[in-house]
């Protein structure tokens, strides 16, 4: 046997164990690699191909002749297995369903975030290179490359996870990777009302505002939930209408039937052959769309998205990167400038304020937690500024022991204009839902 009781306790047995296990995993693999005829194992089914795996890497442990119980051989087929056909080390991670993010600074140093707390793993890596391969067995997959003349990428695993990964010489520590996590089964409106991300009368005015055709841009921090927030809103879509997605890298997953989603395109090794967001929006004008979901506005797609919002594609969804709801008109303006339009300020204004109706705002806090603090209204301009004001706010009032966020949602007591526009389209919401007493 070579794990034993002092495998967890003495460092020096700690290194020098996983060395050995790593030698061993190493060598049965590249002799397994050598022994496949990989032609042959495509034709068979996923489970006559991981039986016939296994068959193989049994052999080869007993061919090796060196002396393992059932439980370290089952551990090493497994990792074989993993190394084979899966993403080495990082399986047993994306098998975790509560695991929301997995963070690798470098061969040896891997953490995930559970329930809004980042924890150090056991987890690691052979050495950067094998983590390198890794980097590159996923970026391959969606069609996009990392080497030294483009070290750092952005990409996504077949379940829809959102990945980046950079790499020496910008990454002075060896390849850095990172991946953001998204359930198998995507949340749903009541999961948010249920983890007090929203409260019920939030979800009743949002989803009136999507099917009413309102344009809502949602703001917030890195890892705050905007496209989980955005995949739940588009729930409320029709079915009957087509709708047009544009990302980065593919993250929403839209249940409508009708939906046409595209994705940007990085230039190639000679730096040609590059499509932005900006060439994609203007793109979809063409499409007959209903609706355009531009998954994040982070540059001159600004001003195509907010001439979208004001030529007849009203019911338009958007997320930034802002801290408060006015921060994120200040940063769509600043976007709109990047498209090298020399605009002056208040034309832009006036089309942000033409354009946009709510901006919701998302904070991740203290415990983790994910809420939305706040849905404001833009109703126009007066004099060089855009008039905004709350709707529905979340008020903090402490923390308790355990250190959980304690707080309360409540109303401003402002009526909002898109109230009517509800009853126009025959959308009828509680009487009381926008009293302060509620």
């Amino acid at each position: 046997m070579i794990f034993n009781d002092t495998f967890k306790s003495n460092d020096n047995v700690i290194v020098k164990d996983r060395q050995f296990f790593q030698n061993l995993k190493t060598r049965i693999h590249r002799r397994l690699i050598d022994k496949l005829d990989l032609s042959k194992l495509e034709q068979l089914g996923n489970g006559d191909m991981g039986k016939e795996i296994k068959y193989v890497i049994e052999a080869l442990i007993a061919e090796d002749g060196v002396p393992l119980n059932q439980t370290e051989r089952e551990h090493l087929i497994v990792e074989i297995q993993h190394e084979t056909f899966g993403l080495g080390p990082l399986e047993p991670l994306l098998a975790d369903p509560e695991i929301s993010d997995i963070l690798v600074n470098n061969s040896s140093q891997v953490y995930i975030e559970k329930f809004g707390k980042l924890i150090k793993t056991d987890v690691y890596f052979r050495d950067d290179v094998h983590l390198l391969q890794i980097i590159e067995r996923i970026v391959s997959k969606v069609g996009r490359r990392i080497d030294e003349s483009s070290p750092y990428v952005d990409a996504r695993l077949p379940d829809g996870s959102r990945v980046n990964a950079i790499i020496p010489p910008l990454a002075l520590d060896g390849p850095v990777l990172s991946i953001r996590r998204f359930g198998l089964e995507p949340l749903r409106i009541g999961d948010l009302i249920r983890n007090g991300s929203l409260d019920e009368r939030m979800h009743l005015v949002l989803e009136g505002a999507v099917k009413t055709r309102h344009n809502i841009l949602i703001s917030g921090g890195t890892g705050t939930g905007k496209t989980t927030l955005l995949n739940v809103l588009s729930e409320f879509i029709p079915y009957n209408e087509r709708v047009v997605t544009i990302e980065d890298s593919a993250e929403l997953h839209l249940k409508q039937e009708h939906v046409v989603r595209l994705e940007t395109r990085p230039p190639n090794i000679e730096g040609r052959g590059e499509v932005t967001q900006r060439d994609l929006v203007r793109n979809a004008l063409r499409m007959r769309p209903d609706r355009i979901i531009l998954g994040e506005v982070r540059g001159g797609e600004a001003l195509d998205m907010l001439q979208a919002m004001n030529t007849g594609h009203d019911g338009s969804l958007s997320t930034v990167h802002s801290n408060s709801t006015r921060d994120a008109l200040a940063r769509i303006e600043t976007m709109v400038l990047m498209a090298g339009m020399d605009l002056p300020e208040r034309a832009i204004r006036e089309q942000v304020a033409a354009a946009l109706n709510i901006v919701v705002q998302l904070v991740r806090l203290s415990d983790g937690t994910r809420k939305v603090v706040k849905l404001s209204e833009i109703t126009g301009m007066e004099g060089n500024t855009i008039v905004m004001h709350d709707v529905f706010v979340f008020n903090q009032k402490g923390i308790d022991k355990e250190g959980r966020v304690v707080g309360e949602y409540r109303a401003t007591g402002v009526r909002p204009l898109f109230a009517e526009r509800f009853k126009i389209y025959g959308y009828e919401l509680p009487p009381d839902v926008f009293e302060t007493g509620r």
